[in-house]
């Protein structure tokens, strides 16, 4: 059993436990380890079971306290933490990590044994203000520019592919065969292409040939040198000059279609005239910007928070939303996790390189929800207690036990007073527009 414990609050949210167990209760368990071993080991010299204690103790018994006195360390931590306060339990987790184990060995006879484990718990901070804030945000504004940029995207959507007579411009889209030479004139194994299509000034062809086939018409052919530069994306061209010979086959061009009532009319069947279409565009456009903004707002009183509270999310919470992050990366891929890290090992980089970049935002994300849960917390918001039995009945089955349906019932509260937080912020705080950005910039921002 343990006769004496403390706790001591470590830096960067971490707890330190220290706990002696008695002898007597160490000796107990070294005693039942060594009677269950008598019963299934084998001895040379005698039957299985039957070697004597003594023999068995003489031969393995400091392995065998050593695994019982660790048993016994580990069953009467787990009993300890279970009597903590919730704000001095490991998170779910977050391992206790036994310090100085060296220094506990070997273990002796009839010697209590005090150790300390240190382990993660839920950050504890100071709430900040979080009412009658003066909150500066940025907006956009819905421009002619961005409904024109709609109505061009429409209009690329609608255009028609025709067939051309006369040579490549950029935009068109091109059908060639092409083939590397070597230094003799001859063909370099695995480099033709036959019917190779793409459209011209998008650079996306292997050779990066757009500029060179301008001017080139259908049934044409071509030779010509082409020299990569060092910062070439392919590292084989790289300070590379190769000669290669492209045959046009085929060229089309994207016909956009006239902006007039019947194209409009094309475009929704409830749009009559282009003013129409342009005032449909404007008012999408518009919801979209007011959902933004929204979303600004929020992010700025964030921000505010963030700013004003000052305490550290702890490894293994950020740790655990990166692997969750990671897991959901995987599922969206629909590849298998042993074939992205086999693509990973081909590409000179680890699962550790690739998630780096996601430690700050998931820390800041963790933060944020932290301060929010904390604002949940002092408030109390009160729920809905109809509506929160509609969603239980509409989730849990009758014939749960009523640990489970307690459990769901405060689960959802627990959502639903969560919900509120957001709304609360910004009813109660007062939010001035700073700078009104482009939407490129302004989403840019929002989404960085």
């Amino acid at each position: 059993m343990v006769t004496n414990k403390s706790l001591k609050a470590l830096e960067n949210s971490q707890m330190a436990l220290t706990l002696t167990v008695d002898a007597a209760s160490i000796e107990e368990a070294y005693t039942a380890k060594l009677k269950k071993y008598a019963k299934d080991i084998q001895m040379k010299g005698f039957r299985k079971g039957k070697a004597p204690l003594s023999v068995l103790e003489a031969k393995f018994g400091s392995a065998i306290r050593e695994e019982a006195t660790f048993d016994c360390m580990e069953e009467n931590l787990k009993a300890c933490i279970e009597t903590l306060d919730e704000k001095d339990k490991p998170l779910q987790f977050s391992t206790p990590v036994l310090q100085n184990e060296e220094s506990l060995l070997p273990f002796k006879k009839d010697a209590d044994i005090t150790f300390t484990v240190h382990y993660d718990v839920k950050p504890t901070f100071e709430l900040p203000q979080y009412k009658g804030l003066e909150v500066t945000y940025d907006t956009t504004e819905v421009t002619d520019e961005a409904v024109e940029a709609e109505v061009n995207k429409l209009r690329e959507q609608n255009a028609e592919v025709l067939t051309k007579d006369g040579a490549v411009e950029n935009g068109d889209i091109v059908t060639c065969n092409y083939v590397e030479l070597d230094a003799e004139g001859n063909e370099v194994a695995g480099t033709s292409r036959k019917d190779f299509t793409f459209t011209v000034g998008t650079s996306y062809n292997f050779y990066a040939m757009d500029e060179d086939i301008i001017g080139m018409k259908k049934g044409e052919e071509k030779k010509f040198e082409k020299t990569y530069g060092e910062d070439y994306a392919n590292p084989d061209y790289k300070g590379k000059t190769i000669t290669l010979v492209v045959a046009v086959t085929e060229i089309k061009t994207r016909q956009l279609p006239v902006v007039d009532d019947e194209f409009a009319q094309d475009v929704r069947e409830e749009y009559k005239t282009v003013a129409d279409m342009k005032a449909g565009i404007r008012a999408n456009l518009q919801k979209e910007v007011d959902e933004q903004v929204e979303n600004a707002k929020k992010s700025a009183i964030v921000d505010a928070l963030l700013a004003a509270t000052d305490f550290t999310v702890p490894a293994s919470m950020v740790d655990f939303e990166i692997e969750s992050s990671w897991r959901d990366y995987v599922r969206q891929t629909g590849l298998t996790e042993d074939q992205i890290l086999n693509y990973f090992k081909m590409s000179g980089m680890t699962k550790e390189t690739f998630t780096e970049g996601w430690r700050e935002p998931a820390t800041k994300n963790l933060r944020s929800q932290l301060i929010l849960e904390a604002i949940q917390k002092a408030e109390n918001f009160p729920v809905d207690e109809a509506a929160l039995e509609e969603e239980f009945s509409k989730n849990i089955k009758d014939d749960a036990d009523e640990a489970t349906k307690e459990y769901y019932r405060n689960v959802l509260r627990d959502n639903m007073q969560y919900a509120q937080v957001m709304p609360f912020l910004l009813a109660n705080n007062t939010f001035t527009v700073g700078k009104v950005l482009s939407r490129d910039e302004f989403l840019s921002r929002l989404n960085g």
